[in-house]
């Protein structure tokens, strides 16, 4: 199958939203777009029937009308529309093997729950094999300029391997040409904290350490994308709250998960749960080791 950014789409406006998010990092990435719309009632395709007996009439109508916008608006861009007759939790998990990302609407402060065509909820953006963008419906005027975007932030942990989380924020950042912030959160220690505030002397020391283990992640992916300009923030406090205010007008934010394993389930940490519910940009959630 060619390389692919599948949007999950269900016809409410934040899925809308997703579906212009992915064409735009399709058309950069030069990848086909793939518009899945999944319901486990689709009949099997027949010939000639006439729309007004068609079961699947509004399922096509839904995934041509997207398709229509964003061929118009990315005229060069390869679009496809995908009916799957199956539980749409089944039919993303099983998208997301085969493509590049999976995108989805998110409601964001709501509990995540209806990304597409009923209750999805965390198993997609938790158990799928490649990164899971969740992107908000758009608040700005039709015909409004969009608002500029800093660029690329990725929330970024220093014990264990980060290279997936890394390569996806990398090569995003590179595909859109703009700069790549890395933030690392990290709270106060008990230690540090006396009845005026907290012991400056060791928090400088907790931020010199932090900042010699960053440069050290980061090595080796700045020189891999030298073209990428990466500047590293220490937040020192709650790590969740860090990254959502650093992540402010961003054009994506990017946090890892723990890829998941035979026999454990499914699990997201207080950064990435931050950033689902509260963050204001789409985010990313991409699994790595």
């Amino acid at each position: 199958m060619q390389p692919a950014i599948t949007v999950g789409l269900d016809g409410s406006p934040e899925s809308l939203a997703a579906a212009r998010w992915a064409a735009d990092e399709a058309e950069k990435r030069k990848l086909t777009l793939r518009l899945l719309h999944a319901w486990p009632l689709l009949a099997p395709e027949a010939a000639r029937v006439p729309s007004e007996v068609d079961q699947n009439y509004w399922a096509k109508r839904l995934v041509h009308t997207a398709q229509t916008e964003l061929q118009a608006r990315h005229p060069g861009l390869s679009v496809v529309g995908s009916l799957v007759a199956d539980d749409a939790q089944n039919a993303l998990l099983q998208a997301a093997s085969e493509s590049e990302m999976i995108v989805l609407g998110s409601r964001g402060l709501e509990p995540v729950q209806s990304y597409v065509l009923g209750d999805i909820s965390m198993p997609v953006v938790a158990r799928a094999e490649r990164p899971v963008v969740l992107v908000r419906a758009e608040s700005r005027e039709a015909g409004a300029p969009p608002a500029p975007a800093k660029g690329v932030v990725v929330a970024l942990k220093l014990h264990g391997s980060s290279d997936g989380l890394l390569d996806f924020a990398f090569r995003t950042a590179a595909a859109r040409g703009v700069p790549l912030l890395a933030v690392h959160g990290r709270s106060v220690p008990l230690h540090a904290r006396v009845p005026w505030g907290v012991d400056h002397n060791v928090t400088e020391e907790i931020t010199r350490d932090v900042h010699q283990q960053l440069s050290k992640a980061l090595r080796p992916w700045r020189e891999k994308y030298p073209q990428v300009d990466v500047v590293d923030s220490i937040r020192l406090g709650s790590p969740a709250k860090g990254v959502v205010q650093a992540a402010e007008g961003a054009a994506l934010l990017v946090v890892g998960r723990r890829a998941h394993r035979h026999g454990m389930a499914p699990h997201l940490g207080p950064v990435a749960h931050a950033a689902i519910h509260h963050g204001r940009c789409p985010v990313a959630v991409a699994p790595h080791d």
